[in-house]
């Protein structure tokens, strides 16, 4: 990655509603269920539920919600039967938004997603139309004033972590998505405690719009994320830093 990334800028206002505990949980644990639904419970056994329990005990959600939501998501308990589904759009201004929904009533999801699109002035894209302009990664962010950028550098690097960037005083790891949790663990042993880990979604290019159009992206990027049936939105323009607290 260059160091032109944005990590904190594609993850826009994503502290302020994860503050949010009840929506964060609602979100991890539809990945969680759908994980179990699709692989099976043995988190083991099923790399996409493993990494939705890291994720979870990275949010602090107790043992209990986690064991729910599998049982819930193999019949064991009875629950909602969630779907996946995937949208990319052209955002005001340019640049691309891929939007990743898991919901219980997939016509309810598609009329609410049109209808925010549309209302900022976004255009709807065909499958393919913008995901080609990002790669899946592992992404894991430090507290720059916490740990040194070289203490990360050494430790991440020696774990099989493929660059480490300083984006706005977040330290941040990139890793490829088979070492993800290689790497996580790793990091965790040696002492080192994250702000967040998850595998993402990473523009390889970035759009910087006018003041405008910025205004309408965020606003854009807000709707999209309070959304119910919105579980992550990703995208690659760079929204000034200002507006990012």
């Amino acid at each position: 990655m260059s160091g032109h990334s944005k990590w904190a800028t594609i993850k826009h206002k994503k502290g302020a509603l994860d503050a949010k505990r009840g929506q964060m949980f609602t979100k991890l644990i539809k990945e969680i269920s759908i994980a179990a639904r699709m692989g099976g419970g043995d988190a083991d056994g099923n790399p996409r539920l493993r990494t939705a329990v890291l994720k979870a005990r990275a949010a602090n959600m107790p043992k209990d919600n986690v064991d729910r939501a599998i049982k819930k998501g193999t019949g064991e308990l009875e629950g909602v039967n969630y779907e996946e589904l995937n949208y990319e759009a052209y955002a005001p201004g340019g640049g691309a938004i891929l939007i990743e929904v898991l919901t219980d009533n997939k016509n309810r999801a598609a009329a609410e997603i049109r209808n925010i699109l549309t209302r900022s002035g976004s255009n709807l894209g065909a499958t393919g139309s913008v995901s080609y302009l990002f790669k899946r990664k592992g992404v894991l962010s430090y507290d720059g004033e916490k740990y040194t950028e070289d203490r990360i550098m050494e430790a991440a690097l020696e774990c099989g972590a493929d660059d480490v960037q300083n984006e706005g005083g977040e330290l941040v790891v990139y890793t490829d998505p088979a070492d993800f949790e290689k790497v996580l663990n790793a990091m965790n042993a040696a002492g080192f405690e994250t702000d967040g880990a998850e595998i993402s979604m990473i523009p390889e290019t970035y759009v910087i719009p006018d003041k405008d159009n910025a205004s309408k992206v965020q606003k854009l990027i807000d709707k999209l994320e309070e959304c119910e049936d919105t579980q992550n939105v990703y995208h690659n323009i760079e929204l000034p830093e200002v507006e990012d607290e």
